[in-house]
């Protein structure tokens, strides 16, 4: 299969990656978080992304591996107890972007078809259905998965382009555009820990990573495909943000934050709007479960077959990685204890920590990669205050989400370093 990614479709997996159910899940906590900057949060969070990928960009091109993110943190460390348990890290953040999926469509689902009376235990039915669903298909057939995938990414970014050209027209006169005034923006370093507890929306351009080794003329279209798909999603997300803030009163966009981008769509659309929106949540959402339970089995798969866990993962269950039930079991338990904005944060900490880590090897192989130091150094230490200016944010409004995040970093070492420990007695 070695060459038979074109640069539109790895462009399309940076994008699939990105646009999943992020947008979905964290639109509405971004604002009630920012407030007016909520376009500005948007955009800490892409800078930080797109310095990122000039890493990303350079390790793909010197290490092409299926491996990704789990290849370029052992060439930066060696297989040694950090750098399994930075990749642990890596597979446990991918269940909790899953978690933050399903949360999303068990959000979104009840405004289509309410199935009780109470909106909590529809949550719960829904974000576990959709769970157990996404792995009986990935059970059946990989095929079905990519076809999933493919079609989902057409049909949501139409559905949002279009929400972004009926939205723009729509504010036209309206008096919510007032919002957006710079009166009505947080303080900068709260408008940057916003941008951070949302960082989770552009989780998913490092796969293109995954995909290196078979890209069509990799020198030249690797590049291409992490800068355009993270440029594309910046500028999408940014009019997102603008179209919603000025459409819906905040009290409006607080009271709907679980499902705001539909509640936007009213005003111009009205039911309508609503529910095409809230149709499209739910393809998005649904296909990235569908993508991303795929993407953690692998990389389970992978850590496994470079010793930083246990060989058992190696093995298979009705012909898939053991990883795939693992990861869809630890997924319906954390969505149905955790709350939205402790998932958000867990999993934003989780992945700016490690691509804080992969800028710090981007810096420390940039002389074997031909890269420009200064970037990837920026890019780590961007993402260290980034985490800094996080988790000071949450440890005021949301100490759960700051306890969870420390308890699953505590735990990835702990685990990395009892597995190395007991395989030496052994």
């Amino acid at each position: 299969m070695a060459g038979k990614i074109s640069l539109r479709d790895a462009i399309s997996i940076g994008i699939g990656g990105m646009v999943g159910g992020g947008i979905f899940a964290v639109l509405g906590l971004a604002v009630s978080i920012a407030h007016g900057g909520t376009p500005i949060a948007f955009l800490f969070a892409g800078l930080l992304a797109l310095i990122t990928s000039y890493s990303y960009v350079k390790l793909s091109l010197k290490y092409p591996d299926r491996g990704g993110t789990v290849k370029f943190i052992n060439q930066g460390f060696g297989v040694s107890i950090f750098s399994g348990a930075i990749n642990n890290l890596l597979w446990v953040s991918y269940i909790i972007m899953l978690s933050l999926y399903a949360s999303a469509f068990g959000s979104y689902a009840p405004n289509l078809l309410e199935l009780t009376q109470n909106k909590t235990i529809e949550f719960h039915i829904y974000a576990s259905a959709i769970i157990i669903l996404a792995t009986a298909i990935n059970y059946y057939s990989i095929t079905i998965v990519g076809k999933i995938e493919s079609y989902a990414v057409i049909i949501k970014l139409i559905i949002l382009i279009g929400f972004i050209g009926i939205g723009a027209y729509g504010l036209i006169g309206n008096p919510n555009m007032s919002q957006l005034a710079i009166s009505n923006w947080e303080t900068p370093v709260q408008l940057f820990a916003a941008g951070m507890v949302i960082f989770v929306a552009y989780e998913g351009f490092e796969l293109i990573a995954n995909a290196a080794p078979d890209i069509v003329n990799p020198k030249k279209n690797i590049p291409r495909a992490y800068y355009y798909s993270v440029i594309f999603v910046i500028i999408l997300y940014i009019i997102i943000a603008i179209v919603t803030v000025g459409s819906l009163p905040f009290d409006k966009i607080a009271k709907a934050e679980d499902y705001v981008l539909a509640e936007a769509a009213k005003p111009m659309l009205g039911k309508i709007g609503f529910t095409i929106i809230t149709i499209a949540a739910l393809i998005s959402t649904f296909s990235a479960i569908n993508a991303s339970l795929y993407g953690g089995s692998r990389v389970n798969f992978e850590i496994a077959e470079d010793d930083e866990l246990p060989h058992h993962f190696t093995s298979k269950l009705w012909n898939q990685p053991i990883g795939l039930l693992v990861t869809a079991i630890a997924t319906l338990i954390l969505v149905n204890i955790l709350d939205l904005e402790s998932i958000s944060t867990a999993g934003s900490v989780g992945f700016i920590l490690i691509f804080g880590i992969v800028n710090f090897v981007g810096f420390k192989t940039a002389k074997d990669t031909s890269s420009n130091k200064i970037i990837p150094l920026v890019g780590c230490t961007l993402c260290v205050l980034a985490l800094v200016t996080l988790i000071n944010q949450q440890y005021k409004s949301n100490l759960t989400g700051v306890l969870v995040s420390g308890a699953i970093i505590a735990l990835c070492f702990i685990a990395e370093w009892m597995y190395k420990t007991s395989e030496k007695k052994a």
